[in-house]
């Protein structure tokens, strides 16, 4: 019997079946990787996203940014060391308005700081300002100095309109009520000017009055209205309290006739917010009346209380 010869394959194409089986078990390995069984020649890349096995590759694949991610303020923080009672301020200083009055050991978180001043955050949506000797640094505050912007608060290029009511002297004996508003502009922080109008109802009781070196007993019973151009300079601009004086010209109408004046005051406006306020003065007007040859003189006193209203 004789034995068959079996052909044995060349080594070329030994090696070509031993790639081409070798290339089909890489294209599955994948395919068992996704089913539990691990791929000695895959690797896991860990990411934000998730972890992608890509065979002999590697591809990371870029955490996609959180949509409204709301800001977080670092973790510095410092405690209240005072009593019952630690005064927050609406800035860094005392003469900013309080927001609040704390207990003792109450933390805050700190996102700023300015000289001796800690800009701590109250709640989600408020903050205020804590002077450094009522308070005990938790944290390292380096890097938290913060410098306000000189210009955050200036009025300068607003407009303000203000009504007023008060109480109005003629000559400085008669009493009577008075009301008016103004219009004016912030040409600086410091400087406004101002344009008005205000209306009185002047009575004095009979008195004996000298006219030609003749005596003759008469009242006084008349409507007034005056118009004022005025200049005010502010001492303390971009503050809440904050006191001016003013001077300007203007005219005074009565019994048919029209005189010129010049006017003068001093007051104090306090600021309840950005825009609203509220405004005390007193103020001097002077101009004469009567014939060319017989001017009277006329100093008047106008004490008011006002609110106004920026725009």
């Amino acid at each position: 019997m004789v034995a068959k010869r079996v052909p044995v394959p060349p080594p070329g194409l030994r090696m070509l079946v031993a790639l081409v089986m070798l290339g089909a078990w890489t294209h599955a390995a994948p395919a068992l990787a996704l089913e539990g069984t691990p791929s000695p020649d895959s690797i896991a890349v860990e990411t934000a996203a998730g972890t992608v096995p890509l065979g002999d590759s590697t591809v990371v694949v870029a955490p996609s940014p959180a949509m409204n991610a709301p800001i977080v303020v670092g973790s510095r923080r410092v405690r209240l060391i005072g009593a019952a009672r630690n005064v927050v301020r609406s800035g860094p200083g005392d003469s900013f308005a309080v927001v609040g009055v704390y207990k003792g050991d109450t933390e805050f978180l700190v996102f700023a700081k300015s000289g001796d001043w800690y800009g701590v955050k109250l709640s989600e949506t408020e903050t205020g300002w804590v002077h450094h000797s009522l308070c005990k640094e938790m944290d390292d505050m380096e890097g938290l100095e913060f410098k306000p912007n000189p210009r955050l608060y200036s009025r300068t290029g607003a407009f303000l309109i203000e009504g007023y009511a008060g109480g109005y002297a003629f000559d400085q004996k008669s009493n009577s009520f008075v009301a008016g508003g103004r219009l004016g502009y912030y040409v600086f922080d410091r400087v406004i000017v101002e344009g008005g109008v205000s209306w009185t109802h002047v009575y004095r009781p009979a008195e004996i009055v000298e006219s030609l070196f003749n005596l003759s007993l008469e009242a006084e019973d008349f409507q007034m209205l005056s118009y004022q151009f005025m200049a005010t300079y502010e001492f303390l601009p971009g503050r809440q309290m904050v006191p001016y004086v003013s001077a300007g010209m203007g005219s005074s109408i009565m019994e048919g006739e029209s005189e010129p004046s010049w006017n003068f005051g001093a007051g104090t406006t306090v600021y309840l917010s950005r825009r609203t306020a509220v405004r005390w003065e007193v103020r001097l007007f002077h101009f004469e009346t009567g014939a060319a040859n017989a001017r009277q003189p006329h100093d008047n006193v106008e004490l008011t209380l006002g609110s106004l209203y920026l725009f």
